[in-house]
């Protein structure tokens, strides 16, 4: 009877423990890296055509946006078969 009693109450402690939910919110430290700061999406040089990388000229956002519409274009369907 003891033996049951002690692995139903261990058996209660593993269940409830599970429902707990630690602060997931990160702490703003001093000095402590914060991570790799956002460039803007056109100041990168595009990916190499194996990959179908775009063709805009770094630093350029009119380029870097007419190769997004281009490729926006390329991925609808019926754009695709009727060319």
């Amino acid at each position: 009877m003891k033996g049951a009693l002690a692995v139903s109450m261990a058996l209660a402690v593993f269940v409830l423990s599970a429902c707990g939910e630690r602060e997931q919110v990160g702490e703003f430290k001093r000095g402590k890296y914060q991570g790799k700061p956002d460039s803007q999406p056109w100041a990168n040089a595009p990916g190499p055509a194996e990959l179908r990388g775009g063709t805009w000229k770094t630093g350029d956002r009119t380029s870097w946006e007419e190769s997004i519409k281009n490729r926006q274009l390329a991925q609808h369907e019926h754009k695709r078969i009727y060319q």
